[in-house]
């Protein structure tokens, strides 16, 4: 049950009540063999407000009206979870803890009118290895969850719905949290070392791989790798919980490029260190659960990581961009009722700010998310569930956008 999406909801997310917490084990000689994995589908109902003729909230969460000046979306698409499948190995060899993991995650939703144009890419987020023993901690090597702001996402009750980013069909997951609370971790190929369990404190320190200037990124590279950490204290009892903290810092090397903000110019991108951190708690206490968590972050965007750091905005020909400011946090309550459904509220915020080159445009200066969700486990291994959205996006120069969306849907782990 090592490193795996269903291991990190249930143990970290919700409690053993509401999904499974075995997946289909199979000995095979020295080998364990555990498949396990999710399947989950929502209907999804959005309603947006409309923005003023002519105006936009480039980066902004709630969703807008479509060519059609349609109010109303609808959708039946995965929520921020994809579905999933994976596959883990686990053995003790020559005194070694060794395990390796490997999944891939299809989608539920079709945007083709004929039903047959599924173009959407499955997606393959995990594969990698572990060794070690409890004696002197872990060593991963391969692709997996991001350190920096990965107990974040794992803590988001959405992470059994919906969130944001609904009500457009066709997509592959929803945002859940994502932008409005915290900064996308992603999947990275990584080299990383964890402590062993001491008391309940852990640390990890790993490498990532650099980011070689990808679609959207604005011509940006690393020109090293990627570090990221983290610590945390567990404890149980009647009150049980975790706090953590953890941190990144990228080095990125720019390069002139052209980007039309208003008017077509001609700028250059500073060469800069992307740097973050952030602290978080989640403390359960009977039914109750609670959890807060805020970031900071320089030159880091605001939605998905390392995307979106630098002004641009109105910046003069010629122009040397500088890097953004961000930060945000969201707060969670939950309770379980005698029914054993989760009620659920959360508050989430992303903000950005302008960076010293450039003026107020239709970037985003926040993304504001309100939540209340219903997770109810039919079985052992099957959720229903029910959540009302409400996103908020302000842009620098005062733009702003609202949408309101309820999804209905179900989850199923194995």
């Amino acid at each position: 049950m090592n490193n795996k999406i269903k291991l990190a909801v249930a143990g970290a997310v919700f409690s053993a009540a509401s999904v499974a917490n075995a997946g289909i084990i199979i000995p095979a000689g020295d080998w364990t063999i555990d498949i396990n994995g999710n399947v989950n589908a929502f209907a999804i109902f959005d309603n947006k407000e409309d923005l003023k003729a002519g105006t936009t909230v480039t980066g902004g969460l709630a969703n807008y009206e479509d060519a059609s000046s349609e109010d109303n979306s609808y959708a039946i698409n995965t929520g921020l979870l994809p579905a999933w499948l994976g596959f883990t190995g686990t053995t003790r060899q020559n005194d070694l803890d060794v395990s390796f993991t490997i999944s891939f995650q299809p989608n539920v939703s079709d945007n083709q009118s004929s039903g047959m144009g599924d173009t959407l890419t499955p997606l393959n987020r995990q594969a990698f290895v572990t060794f070690g023993d409890k004696s002197w901690g872990t060593v991963k090597l391969g692709k997996d969850l991001g350190i920096f702001a990965g107990d974040a996402i794992l803590n988001d009750m959405t992470l059994l719905g919906v969130g944001l980013g609904g009500g457009r069909s066709g997509g592959v997951t929803t945002l859940g949290g994502i932008g409005s609370g915290y900064v996308y971790p992603a999947w990275r190929g990584q080299i990383s070392y964890t402590t062993p369990n001491m008391n309940g404190f852990q640390a990890t320190i790993g490498i990532t791989n650099p980011d070689q200037g990808q679609a959207g990124n604005g011509g940006y590279h690393q020109d090293r790798f990627g570090i990221e950490g983290k610590v945390s204290y567990s404890w149980t009892g009647d009150v049980a919980g975790k706090v953590w903290a953890s941190g990144a810092s990228y080095d990125r090397t720019g390069a002139a490029a052209t980007t039309s903000a208003g008017a077509a110019v001609t700028y250059i991108q500073d060469d800069f260190t992307t740097t973050a951190f952030d602290i978080g708690a989640s403390i359960t206490a009977g039914n109750l659960g609670v959890v807060g968590y805020y970031y900071d972050t320089d030159g880091a965007g605001t939605t998905l990581n390392l995307l979106g750091g630098d002004g641009v905005y109105g910046v003069a020909n010629g122009t040397t961009v500088k890097k953004r400011d961000g930060d945000g946090g969201y707060v969670q309550v939950t309770y379980v009722i005698p029914t054993g459904t989760k009620l659920g509220v959360a508050y989430g915020v992303n903000k950005l700010d302008k960076a010293s080159t450039e003026t107020a445009g239709d970037m985003v200066d926040k993304n504001e998310r309100w939540t209340v969700g219903a997770y109810h486990p039919l079985t052992k291994s099957l959720n229903l569930v029910a959540e009302y959205n409400r996103a908020e996006a302000e842009a620098q120069n005062g733009n702003d956008a609202d949408s309101d969306s309820i999804s209905l849907g179900a989850i199923l782990f194995f």
